[in-house]
Formats: structure tokens, sequence, C-alpha cells
């Protein structure tokens, strides 16, 4: 066999792939495992979207090929969304592009924009696929420091300006994943601003926009003047509407960078089924808000539950306003060393912060989406595991 392609040296296993085979191979070998490392919700979709795609798959006529830039009843339900939610207007021809989930997307984009020699701006505590991305195309990573102190916000204005001569992408992504952080008007100003300023993509990654608590309201980038110049905003239909498995979400925002981001897409997929948009459709205009707050409830009183115990287990956090995750400092050792042991002797999978680059070395990762009745089964083992460790 041949030798694989040098990528690869530069592109290591994804992180939760590796963790998800061990945890595999655990359950194979008898030992129930309970799985708070994944951030996939538990709860189903709203009742329509069900309806939809049973109704639209037993069309005769829906299962051809749906196009390259999906269907535009779909490509105009995100507009709608926009428009309702943000009050930001888009041409559902040229700034909405329907994605395989937005992590697809996310890599795309990457490939897109950055050739060998270039660089991606990317949060030294963020989600994976940035960085990947980059890696995968061929370019290179700047780690912006994000710390407790500075609300893991990046301070652009530190960017040495040898970085900025290579810099063309610069990843944003609030509320956080994993830290939970959120983003306000002014701050997304900022960013704005410093990308026209720098001739940078912004691009944010927005799945948790509408998985908030405590009364907060998130925003997107797009509402800020002048976003549209320089910024592609990713949506996800897997966090707002509980269709994780359903891979669907889109890119919205500057039209150019839609085109190029388009031109690498049609050449390597041909788009949905077309009774996952019509699902979509559904979930966008049919969808209620109490439907939303009640889901958001559910994660609320599990985030305090979880909270409430951090203290027995040694770890510590911040109470999030939004995303579906705990992200807590492991007050004595590092984030993978306490992952480790918790899976090794209380058989409960969580993420070590390191998998998210390397300013959450100290931190571990903990997902709002599992049954209530797991969780309080994972938080009783780890209070007992620590008590006698």
């Amino acid at each position: 066999m041949p030798a694989p392609a040098h990528r690869l040296n530069n592109l290591p296993p994804y992180p939760f792939a590796v963790q998800g085979q061990r945890i595999q191979q655990m359950i194979v070998s008898g030992i129930d495992v309970i799985s708070l490392d994944i951030g996939s919700p538990d709860l189903p979709p709203p009742p329509p979207v069900i309806e939809a795609i049973a109704v639209s798959a037993s069309h005769p006529n829906h299962h051809g090929y749906s196009g390259y830039k999906g269907i535009p009843a779909f490509r105009q339900a995100v507009a709608r969304y926009y428009q309702r939610r943000f009050s930001v207007t888009l041409d559902p021809d040229r700034e909405v592009l329907p994605l395989i989930g937005s992590k697809e997307g996310i890599v795309n984009l990457a490939l897109a924009y950055l050739d060998r020699g270039d660089l991606a701006l990317v949060p030294d505590i963020a989600y994976p696929s940035y960085s990947m991305g980059a890696r995968l195309a061929g370019g290179d990573v700047y780690w912006l420091p994000v710390t407790e102190q500075n609300g893991y916000l990046p301070d652009v204005e530190a960017i040495p300006s040898e970085v900025l001569r290579r810099a063309k992408l610069l990843w944003i992504n609030y509320p956080n994943n994993p830290t939970g952080a959120i983003a306000e008007p002014g701050d997304y100003a900022r960013l704005v601003n410093f990308c026209r300023e720098h001739d940078l993509l912004l691009a944010s990654d927005n799945p948790y926009v509408d998985v908030t608590f405590d009364g907060y309201r998130a925003s997107s980038v797009l509402q800020v003047d002048g976003a549209m110049d320089c910024t592609v905003e990713f949506m996800s239909f897997s966090k707002t509407y509980n269709m994780g498995g359903w891979r669907l979400g889109a890119a919205v925002g500057n039209a150019g960078a839609l085109k190029n981001l388009l031109q690498i897409k049609s050449n390597v997929d041909s788009g949905h089924f077309r009774a996952i948009y019509d699902a979509g459709i559904a979930a966008i205009d049919q969808t209620t808000p109490s439907w939303i707050e009640e889901r958001n409830r559910v994660y609320q009183r599990r985030r305090d539950q979880i909270m409430s115990v951090l203290p027995d287990i040694g770890l510590r956090a911040h109470r999030p306003k939004g995303s579906l995750y705990i992200w807590a400092r492991v007050e004595n050792g590092d984030g993978v060393s306490y992952a480790d042991a918790v899976l090794a002797q209380a058989h409960v999978a969580i993420a070590p912060g390191l998998i998210y680059g390397p300013g959450g070395r100290d931190y571990v990762r903990i997902s709002l989406g599992v049954p209530d009745a797991r969780l309080e089964e994972a938080l009783n083992r780890l209070k007992q595991w620590y008590r006698q460790r």
C-alpha cells in the first residue's frame, strides 16, 4: 500500500473519536459507562419536525438530488429565522448556504481560504474543528490566549503584526463551546472592526444561540453594522432543535465568502435528502418559543444540579448563561489526568480540556445532554470516587 498523504502528519485523529473507541471497548467488556463528554442533545426534536420528514419522505418525487445549494424554500426559511430572531436581512440566494451540519462548513471554509503558509487565528480554548480544518488545508494555527479573567474573549489587539500579515481567518464562538462564555454586542463590534481593518474573514460559529439560561438572550454578530462585509456565521439545527444526528445547518453572511465555500462543497458533496430540508423548514417555522424555553429549563436544571456537586468532586466553575456544558477547573491536577481517572475508576466519561486547545490543560468539560436519571447516577459515582480516591 502507498504511504498516506503528508497532511495526515499534521492532522491527529479527532479527539472524540479516540475517546469514543476507548468507551466502546469498556462497554463491550461489560462496563456501564455514563457519557457526559459529548454535547449530543438527549431530548427529541419538536413534533412538527418528525411529522414533516415523514410526509416528505413518503413523497415519490423527493428522492432525487436536491441541488448543491439545497432547495430555495429552506434558504428562505433560514432568512426568515434571521429576520425574526435578529432583525438581520439576508438574500436567500446569495447570503444563505445549507450545510451538512455546521462542522462540515467549518472545515470546508478553511479549505476555501487557507493555503500553505496562511494562518487561522483560533482561541486557545476552542472547538477542535477550527484548528483541524486549518491543518487539513495546509495552513497554520495561531493560538489566541483566552482566560477566565478576560471572559474567554480574545485580545485581538495583542496579535503581533507579523502574525496578522499571514492571517486570513479569525474564529469566534459565543455562547462558547466549551466554556459557556458569552459575547455582548460591543464585543462583536470590536471584532468586526478589527477584521475589517486587517482584511480578515470573521468566522462566527453560533450553534448555541438559542440554548441560554437565566433570561439571557444571545445575539448574532451579523447584527453589528458592517459585519456583512467580512463575516460568515454558522447556524446549526443540532442544538437549537435537538437535531444532532440530522446533520443540518447553514452558513450565512458575506456573499463572496459563501460563493467560495460553495465552490469547495460542490466538489465534495451533493446536498441533503429533500426530506431533511423540509424538516428543517418545519423546525424554523413551527417551533414555538415555549418549546425552546421548556427545553432550556431542562438544561438549566441540570446545569444547577452539576454546579451544586462540583465542590464535592474537586472542581470549580462559573455558572454559564449559555451552551450545553459546564467548563470546570480541576482544583488539584490537570484535566487529562482527572478525566482518565474518572473514566477508569468511576466509569463516567467527561472531556479533558486539552481537547479544546493548549489553554484547556487544567479543565474538563461536562455535558448537560444526558437523561436526568443517568446524570444523577453519574454525579453519585463521581462523589463516591472522589471521597475514596
